[in-house]
């Protein structure tokens, strides 16, 4: 497997989508930390404006990356006919398969990097973490297994669908549709569970007595829906993003529980596939 990877990152290093990735990643996060730092400085008489609130952005785009880059790449490896001749040099299924996976996932780390590097700008003005060191150490541990968990699926995608135009535009819609139904979660869970209304009165327009929110979830569904966010790697990033991690243990496991279910059912379709 060493050869099929140090073959890998050999094309890796040419490959246009990677470095037009990395060339994004790094404008967007300097443009984003800058503007946050602007908006700080006109807020800064009402609002304690800090790093965290604008560090984690990348949290929410890895999985695009992520899906963007795999879908090009790998479906490059069918379009070339590297992957048969990486078959009849005799490499094994899985050794190439594996290979590919750690290729996707060395790749979204390079990309999310360059995010953490380049959001660096922002400390002049808005300052260090008041997560701590700690906690910024716990939430990169967090984003690199959910960017794994993200390389699993999109590798799984990629690797048993031959058609690379088919193959991006599955990826980055399944990214969009799992984000769009974490964020729904996302704001059920944020309904307040009391709300006021506005009362015209003779003396004008008062708040009204507060009233149980018909839209708050609790109970048992509350703690579904905190389980879904937790699971799925589009919710810990929108969680990441709004800085507000509290079960980092669940995340962990469901990130490996992801990566190493979608990893082993990868290999059995790839196994299992005609490779004309």
């Amino acid at each position: 497997m060493y050869k099929v990877l140090s073959a890998n990152f050999s094309r890796l290093r040419k490959d246009k989508t990677f470095w037009l990735c990395m060339a994004v990643m790094l404008v967007y996060s300097v443009v984003y930390m800058l503007n946050g730092c602007r908006q700080a400085v006109v807020d800064l008489a009402e609002y304690d404006c800090c790093i965290d609130e604008y560090y984690f952005h990348f949290a929410i785009l890895t999985g695009a990356f992520c899906a963007l880059f795999a879908s090009m790449f790998l479906g490059t490896e069918y379009s070339d006919g590297t992957i048969r001749n990486k078959i009849i040099a005799g490499h094994t299924r899985a050794e190439i398969y594996i290979a590919n996976l750690l290729t996707v996932f060395s790749a979204t780390l390079f990309i999310m990097m360059v995010w953490l590097i380049g959001a660096l700008v922002g400390i002049p003005v808005l300052g260090t973490w008041k997560i701590g060191v700690s906690g910024l150490l716990l939430y990169l541990v967090i984003a690199v297994f959910f960017t794994a968990a993200f390389s699993a699926i999109f590798t799984c995608l990629s690797m048993n669908c031959e058609n690379k135009a088919i193959t991006a535009a599955a990826s980055i819609f399944l990214f969009l549709g799992v984000f769009i139904f974490t964020s729904m979660i996302y704001n059920a869970l944020s309904q307040p569970q009391m709300v006021s209304g506005v009362e015209i009165t003779a003396n004008g327009m008062e708040m009204s007595e507060a009233a149980p929110n018909p839209n708050y979830i609790s109970g048992t569904m509350r703690a579904v829906y905190e389980f879904i966010l937790d699971f799925l790697p589009t919710g810990q990033g929108l969680k990441m993003w709004q800085v507000e991690i509290s079960n980092p243990v669940r995340m962990v496991a469901s990130s490996v529980f992801i990566t190493v279910t979608m990893t082993a059912g990868g290999i059995y379709l790839f196994r299992k596939k005609n490779l004309k």
